[in-house]
């Protein structure tokens, strides 16, 4: 039922139920009249007792009933939290008293024609309700009309505020007593408005949202309004920035001014220690980049219902950071969650648009998009927003392994939002970086290949710190301070000190490899907003054209073997087919392997043999020698190469030792259905479809959208469930168009 819905009380549903006590105050301008339902998720329809308040009289035209029960979902908000009130709720109706009962936070603002408020979408948040009314406040007062509070509810006993209405000052129509009353009639019936409610962590969540006005807009009424009064003169202003909250499931979307976080005192022109207020940079747009951002969200929007975005603002309401990511890269993630790399090229490099790209890796070993978002900054603060806000869409999984550029603030801020992920520096960027601060030595060819050597051939720790210490002291760059702090990080981009975490092919462990940046050849350092959101829709398509013709080529091509080894046979029915052409490379090169005695045995079933490899072209002659360790008992081989976490496959160093031991299979725990062709991916996100509130329509379009979308996708696997998937649909129409409609 909507906000505008009304009813006879003679309704069956309430005829029924005796325990709902529903009174009408006198001053309704109609006993029939049944207005907004305000609670959320109460746990029966006939156990909550409630009451209404008689408040502010002369600043109402008409009082506000309860209409019913209404479950608010979450299927598309930026929060999972199913609010369920506990005890009586005590609703009030239409009361501007309500802003008397805690100060107001004043905005303190003069916007220019260039710093607009955004208009509320559903699903915004705020630290208070406080935070919430004085945005839609400034947002009011800035369009040129008043607001008051409708109706609001609190807990009966505790009088702890649950939620509201806020409302055009325009809505209603004078009451029946009013009707001849000499006082000019202001109220057009207007129905714009916005419904909050308390959430989960204390959050106050925008639950729905009506735009549209039904009259034309006077700032000089609206500026004398009791709202905008009361702005103007509260001489309360918010001065300290909340702690940061590092809980992951909720974000803050509206920010007041703040001290600096990182340090309260400044120098002034002469070098004196000030105390300041900081003030955070805003996110830098150009004319018309605001509303290139607003009609690509609009548009996308319409054709994609679980396409995600949220905005970051601070209180004078200029926008900081967006975050947006669409229902393909949502559902994507679900697979593909394991390790995902943070894009930052753009940031680094001095682009135009200040882009953060999440990164991915599919099935076919291709760089897939997680989530894209512009930043003001790269301060701590606004990289946690961004991880929380992006993790808030994921349902609240982190990724096990995450792969950086050596950024200080968001190392601090991974650790914040993902403490038990794998943290690692993008090996690539780190090679690069150690040639850009040796000085001359970048042209020296024997540096590169030491530095090469050390970096990627050790195979211990003990290995890798004496090479490292050996090359600086060998080229004079031991007091290089900038290679001193990047080795006390070693741990973090170190291959030999990263065999324990699992890569998928993401981390660059040999020579040579390197991560392409995502929108590599697509955008350039002078690329604007504008020309980057023409071609982010295109650089998508093609990406994921590329995948579906990846996909038909492994399911219906047969790749060629090269050798009888029975592990090629193995993986050639299972792996995609780029995946399976890198695990080949492994299983022709057994045979340049070959075993000395096994060096060492405990008494029980596991054994370590040493693996060499004969010379010969492509193959190394430095006679280096590999240590594997395997598990008769438990199937488990493992070399100190550690090719399968850094690559997903088994190297050609354990399989030479599974063979040696007679086994013919790859045993199936390093089988990872990451890389299987026959497993069916469904592009279509599951975010709790059934917490369904079945009095909201668009919950229904939403519910049933994202229900057909997955018969669509199945569908579109083969003719057999085409043909399965369209008599389904036939028939279910069929079936929905015979239904009797009782409810209209």
């Amino acid at each position: 039922m909507t906000a505008d819905d009304s009813f006879s009380l003679n309704d069956d549903a309430f005829a029924a139920n005796p325990n709902v006590d529903i009174s009408i105050e006198e001053g309704c301008q109609s006993s029939g009249e049944l207005l907004e339902e305000e609670g959320n998720n109460l746990e029966n329809d006939c156990e909550q007792l409630f009451r209404m308040d008689d408040d502010d009289l002369d600043d109402r035209d008409e009082k506000v009933l309860l209409d019913g029960h209404r479950n608010h979902g979450n299927d598309l908000s930026i929060s999972d939290g199913n609010e369920s009130f506990d005890g009586d709720i005590s609703i009030n109706a239409d009361h501007e008293h309500d802003r008397d009962e805690s100060p107001l936070i004043d905005c303190q603002i003069e916007l220019s024609r260039d710093q607009n408020y955004p208009s509320p979408v559903a699903g915004m948040e705020f630290d208070s309700y406080d935070d919430a009314y004085n945005y839609y406040n400034c947002y009011a007062k800035e369009l040129g009309f008043a607001i008051r509070v409708k109706s609001s509810w609190t807990k009966r006993n505790s009088k702890e505020k649950r939620g509201a209405v806020l409302c055009c000052n325009c809505e209603g129509f004078k009451t029946l007593k009013e009707v001849n009353s000499r006082r000019k009639e202001t109220r057009t019936g207007c129905l714009a408005m916005i419904r909050l409610r308390l959430v989960e962590y204390n959050r106050w969540r925008v639950d729905e949202v009506k735009l549209e006005h039904n009259h034309s807009f006077d700032p000089e009424r609206a500026q004398n309004s009791k709202s905008h009064k009361k702005m103007d003169t509260t001489g309360t202003k918010r001065k300290v920035e909340p702690t940061i909250d590092v809980e992951v499931r909720t974000i803050k979307l509206y920010r007041s001014s703040a001290l600096d976080a990182m340090g309260h005192e400044g120098l002034n022109s002469h070098g004196e220690s000030k105390a300041h207020v900081y003030k955070p940079r805003c996110l830098l747009l150009k004319k018309g980049d605001a509303q290139v951002i607003h009609d690509f969200f609009r548009r996308v929007q319409l054709n994609d219902p679980n396409f995600f975005y949220v905005m970051d603002f601070y209180e004078e309401g200029l926008l900081r950071n967006v975050l947006w990511i669409n229902s393909r890269c949502r559902a994507a993630y679900s697979y593909f969650n394991d390790v995902i790399a943070f894009d930052t090229t753009c940031l680094s490099s001095n682009f135009e648009i200040p882009l953060f790209a999440f990164v991915g890796i599919n099935h076919h070993g291709q760089s897939i998009l997680l989530g894209c978002g512009l930043l003001a900054d790269e301060t701590l603060e606004t990289y946690i927003w961004l991880l929380r806000a992006w993790l808030t869409c994921m349902s609240g999984r982190p990724p096990h392994t995450v792969i950086t550029n050596r950024c200080k603030a968001l190392q601090n801020a991974i650790a914040e939002v993902f403490p038990r992920a794998h943290h690692r520096l993008c090996l690539s960027y780190v090679m690069q970086s150690i040639l850009e601060n040796v000085g001359e030595l970048q042209e020296s060819e024997t540096f590169h290949a030491v530095l090469s050597r050390t970096i990627y051939d050790c195979a211990r720790v003990e290995d890798f710190e004496m090479a490292w210490e050996d090359m600086i002291q060998h080229f004079g760059i031991k007091n290089n301070e900038w290679l001193r702090s990047l080795y006390d990080e070693k741990e973090r981009w170190a291959p030999v000190f990263s065999k324990e975490t699992f890569f998928a092919g993401m981390y660059n462990c040999q020579k040579g490899d390197w991560i392409i940046p995502f929108f590599h050849g697509y955008v350039h350092q002078q690329t604007s907003l504008k020309e980057f959101f023409d071609i982010y829709e295109l650089v998508l398509l093609k990406k994921q054209d590329r995948e579906t013709l990846q996909d038909q080529e492994s399911s219906e091509l047969s790749p060629l073997l090269k050798s009888r080894c029975p592990f090629e046979l193995q993986l050639a029915k299972l792996y995609t087919k780029e995946i399976f052409s890198k695990f080949q490379d492994e299983t022709v090169m057994m045979s340049s392997c070959f075993s000395l005695p096994q060096v060492e045995t405990s008494g029980g079933p596991i054994m370590t043999f040493v693996v060499k490899e004969r010379g010969g072209e492509e193959i190394p002659q430095d006679g280096r020698a590999y240590e594997v360790m395997y598990d008769k008992a438990g199937g488990e081989v493992r070399c100190i190469c550690n090719c399968f976490n850094f690559k997903g496959y088994l190297c050609r160093h354990a399989l030479f030792i599974l063979s040696y031991n007679g086994i013919d299979e790859i045993p199936y725990q390093y089988i990872l259905s990451r890389w299987r062709k026959d497993l069916k991916r469904v592009y279509v996100p599951d975010l709790g479809c059934n917490n369904i509130d079945i009095t909201n329509p668009v919950q229904w379009f939403d519910h049933l959208h994202r229900r057909a979308t997955q018969v669509v996708q199945e569908g579109m696997t083969s003719q057999d469930h085409y043909m399965v998937a369209w008599q389904a649909l036939k028939e279910s129409l069929n079936k929905v168009r015979l239904v009797p409609d009782r409810h209209v």
